[in-house]
């Protein structure tokens, strides 16, 4: 086995959910707030991108905050990670969703499947 993978085992044994691009999760962030005092904040989205593999593997969430769209970029097994949880699965046919920037409201938040669309 390659080396680099040998030593990125290690590093990857965090129990991360399976998630996809067009669900919306919760992650659950570390944030220090002074020297010894952590704070706990949740960042609530869409997964808009995923890319990279092994220990570089990244995500990229979107949220709609008071009007203004915000994006996050995550390192998937990132130590200021607290947890990841899968709060609705969408079903989408990208693989990259960056068409959600320039939607407004519940277009932007929204992911429905084709099925369940009418045939116009």
């Amino acid at each position: 086995m390659d080396k680099i993978k040998l030593i990125e085992q290690e590093y990857t044994k965090k129990n991360v959910p399976k998630f996809n691009v067009g669900d919306t999760l919760r992650v659950i962030v570390k944030i220090p707030e002074g020297q010894n005092k952590i704070r706990l904040h949740p960042f609530e989205g869409v997964v808009i991108a995923k890319k990279g593999s092994g220990l570089r593997e990244t995500f990229t969430l979107r949220k709609v905050s008071y009007g203004e769209g915000v994006e996050r970029v995550f390192p998937l097994y990132s130590p200021s990670i607290e947890s990841i949880e899968v709060i609705r699965s969408g079903k989408v046919k990208r693989a990259k969703l960056y068409y959600l920037r320039t939607k407004v409201g519940k277009r932007a938040t929204k992911i429905e499947s084709e099925e369940t669309k009418t045939p116009a």
